[in-house]
């Protein structure tokens, strides 16, 4: 048997093989960061998108926020705090579907005259709220707030229409949460 080195023959393939397992080690490694760096690109560029349709929306609105101020205290359109109220009902009762955001869209549109695009920038915008309140817990009470100093109970009516609505699409009914924002929304207009 010829030997070459210090090896035998059979036995030289083999001292390659964990050089050859690094760099197929290596490589998967670069690989695994690479398509994680792209997540991340693609995640970031998907907030950009929706900071966007959320900075448009409130353009299109005219909704101007306040320096030093919650955005909830900085609504001066009723319609903004009727639109927050829906969407913040539609999230108490989990995920909404497909279906329950066509219908809160469906029902901003009929109650306050809105074309389609305008009611979905509305939701968008209600979302917006919703998530700077840390959830429909907080948001209800205090876009409730909101809408009675903008207009006292006069819209109380149009945001109940709109909550009923949510209420009905919902494949349950009223569940225990929803029971108690709607509780919170009478006690920031003041009612018992």
């Amino acid at each position: 048997m010829a030997q070459s080195g210090r090896y035998p023959v059979f036995l030289e393939r083999f001292t390659t093989l964990p050089y050859i397992i690094a760099i197929l080690g290596a490589l998967g490694v670069a690989y695994f960061w690479m398509m994680r760096a792209r997540g991340a690109a693609e995640m970031t560029s998907e907030l950009a998108d929706a900071a966007s349709d959320v900075m448009a929306a409130a353009r299109r609105f005219g909704f101007r926020r306040r320096y030093n101020t919650h955005p909830v205290d900085s609504i001066e359109e009723p319609n903004l705090a009727i639109g927050g109220i829906g969407t913040a009902f539609l999230e108490l009762a989990g995920i909404p579907t497909t279906e329950q955001k066509q219908a809160l869209q469906r029902s901003l549109q009929h109650h306050l005259a809105l074309p389609p695009a305008r009611a979905e920038e509305l939701i968008v915008l209600g979302h917006w709220f919703v998530s700077e309140c840390n959830g429909p817990p907080g948001a209800i009470p205090r876009l409730g707030k909101r809408l009675y100093k903008l207009t006292g109970v006069e819209d109380l009516q149009t945001a109940m229409a709109v909550v009923g609505d949510v209420i009905a699409a919902g494949a349950t009914g009223m569940d225990d949460r929803q029971r108690e924002a709607l509780h919170d929304l009478k006690r920031a207009f003041r009612l018992k």
